[in-house]
């Protein structure tokens, strides 16, 4: 990384998430970066001309993983920062703040825009580092919303470029055609956003919360989560068996059409020995225990039941499938 690379991540399968990042310093706003890496999960250092980030995450609680995927979903991680999107840098200082590494009465960093949506890149940072959603729910709390893919005003763009002196210019167009400098056209571009008075910055007029303060929030958020997602089960639970018991009715209702052809039914399924066909005997049983229940009528049903245990009575294993389902009663058992 020192040398040669601008990325590098690392899985180990008993846990260990491992990410580094390397930019270019002269791009990067180092005071405001250190406001964000100082953790002990998450540091930023320099070395040459370049600011290398690190970012760590273990856990004990692990499960077998792989990590072929997550450097291509983390990697443009890297011209975000370029861009002067600093959200993942804080969304570090939020993982080391939910690890324990700060004291509770230690204020947050300027939050950055945008938390409350983060893009494809982040959710997976998130996911990589293992952040409390929660968490991050409550830092989204403090963070504007900007549109950051706002076109460049060209001819404020166009001005400023007339007004650059002219050996400037020259050294530009040199470094250009020589192409010795890929990060030429951001660096120009952050030199233009340095001159422009950018009112709405998410920042202004934000109260900085401390880690007690955010943590204890983050923990509300997650038993009102809990709470919302408990409440909409036993709404889906409940609808459900309203559907089910719809379902029965009309069912039970054809059924008291049939008479006692279902009864015959019954006796035809037990009289072939067939395991599947025991089992499907006695579940019309119990549709037929349900229908006498339900018109009133549960005498003539235990009759004929009695009738059909005493008649199969040798067959144990149809008989002891009665008596799994609650069909078989006291009489049968002396």
């Amino acid at each position: 990384m020192e040398k040669y690379f601008d990325a590098f991540l690392y899985v180990a399968n008993w846990g260990t998430h491992h990410f580094m990042l390397r930019v270019p310093l002269k791009l990067i706003n180092f005071e405001l970066a250190k406001q964000y890496c100082y953790g002990e999960n998450v540091t930023a250092y320099v070395k040459g001309k370049n600011l290398i980030f690190e970012f760590i995450s273990e856990r004990d609680d692990y499960e077998w993983e792989e990590g072929e995927d997550w450097l291509s979903s983390l990697i443009t991680l890297r011209s975000d920062i370029l861009q002067g999107d600093y959200r993942c840098l804080y969304l570090g200082w939020l993982f080391c703040a939910q690890m324990g590494d700060f004291e509770y009465d230690e204020l947050e960093p300027p939050v950055p825009p945008n938390l409350g949506g983060l893009n494809g890149p982040l959710k997976s940072f998130v996911d990589f580092m293992r952040i409390d959603t929660d968490l991050v729910a409550v830092a989204a709390e403090n963070s504007a919303s900007m549109d950051v893919h706002q076109a460049v005003d060209q001819k404020a763009l166009s001005a400023w470029i007339s007004n650059l002196p002219e050996k400037e210019k020259d050294d530009v167009l040199l470094s250009l055609i020589k192409g010795h400098d890929p990060h030429l056209g951001a660096e120009l571009v952050q030199r233009y956003q340095q001159t422009i008075s950018i009112k709405d910055n998410g920042e202004a007029d934000m109260t900085l919360r401390t880690v007690e303060d955010m943590i204890s929030k983050g923990e509300a958020y997650a038993t009102a989560r809990k709470r919302r997602i408990a409440e909409q089960a036993a709404r889906e639970k409940a609808r459900k068996e309203r559907e089910r018991t719809v379902i029965r009715e009309k069912y039970l209702n054809e059924m008291a059409k049939c008479g006692d052809q279902i009864w015959k039914q019954v006796d035809e399924l037990i009289k072939t020995k067939r395991p599947s066909d025991y089992d499907s005997a006695v579940q019309l049983l119990v549709d037929l225990r349900d229908l006498g229940i339900k018109i009133n009528n549960d005498r003539l049903f235990q009759e004929k039941l009695r009738g059909l245990r005493e008649k199969h009575n040798r067959k144990p294993s149809f008989v002891r499938r009665l008596k799994e389902a609650g069909l078989y009663g006291q009489e049968g058992n002396s």
